[in-house]
């Protein structure tokens, strides 16, 4: 059965919601019968997207938002919009994100948008519409859109990782008070999709590489695990099975206990342990 806040007429928004995972995410619940906000920085690639949504919904059902998610007045903004118009959400799913790249001590401007959008623009979706959702006494859902790299934090891009685990640690305080208020049927939930090929992470290909799932497939994986009432949705890919995964993670998280160097994964001194580890050595 699909999740009690994924039916006919109720409503979904989804930021980031013009391209990638967010528009695949806002065609599945298009299909379910429910009415569709899409929001995005980006005009033109609100309007093709709208253009899709078209195809399997009216245009009653659609609505799209320009929305900078990282400034709290434009979340309010939407915020407002969506209720005069809608009536509020039933499903929030905070998924804007960029991955323009960074380093340690250099471009300080990257660094600041990097966190305003993938980590704040969570927070402000969060804490403006989540208060909303829960007085309504409706089932709801909030799925913030996280990242592997938020938890096993590789080395190469400090900012997105700083980012992604701050998403981490925000939506599980989340749901921990979602679920101790009193009345509430709002749940909250962290999508981290494995290599998934969008715009995001094209970086110039045009083919979809082999070890990596489509939007849809992400959308599909998300959806099994929403029903099955999972918190943390840890998506595999055609290259990383989820057994790999759990290797990594625990690993990382062993770093902390055993006392090694941090981001010992990538230490050449723990290169071999590290490999044995994975085969179950």
């Amino acid at each position: 059965m699909p999740h009690p806040a994924i039916v006919k007429d109720n409503v979904a928004v989804i930021t980031g919601g013009a391209s990638g995972i967010g528009l695949a995410a806002a065609l599945a619940f298009a299909r379910a019968g429910m009415k569709v906000c899409i929001v995005d920085v980006d005009q033109a690639r609100l309007a093709e997207a709208a253009t899709k949504l078209s195809s399997v919904a009216s245009a009653t059902h659609v609505m799209t938002f320009a929305a900078d998610v990282g400034k709290l007045e434009s979340v309010k903004a939407l915020e407002r919009a969506v209720d005069a118009q809608f009536g509020g959400p039933d499903i929030l799913m905070n998924n804007a994100g960029i991955q323009p790249g960074s380093t340690l001590f250099a471009e300080p401007d990257n660094w600041q948008r990097i966190v305003d959008v993938n980590m704040w623009g969570i927070i402000n979706g969060s804490r403006i519409f989540a208060p909303q959702m829960i007085a309504r006494g409706k089932p709801g859902l909030i799925i913030n859109t996280g990242s592997k790299q938020g938890i096993t934090t590789p080395p190469g891009d400090p900012a997105y990782n700083v980012s992604k685990a701050g998403v981490k640690a925000f939506t599980e305080a989340l749901e921990h008070e979602l679920r101790n208020t009193k009345d509430c049927h709002v749940t909250a939930h962290l999508l981290i999709p494995g290599f998934v090929f969008t715009g995001l992470t094209a970086k110039g290909r045009i083919e979809k590489p082999a070890g990596a799932w489509t939007p849809e497939q992400t959308v599909d994986f998300m959806l099994d695990r929403l029903d099955a009432g999972d918190f943390y949705i840890l998506c595999p890919d055609n290259d990383v099975p989820r057994a790999l995964d759990e290797k990594r993670i625990l690993w990382a998280a062993g770093d902390i206990v055993e006392n090694r160097p941090p981001l010992s994964r990538w230490h050449p001194d723990y290169a071999d342990a590290f490999a044995k580890f994975v085969k179950g050595e």
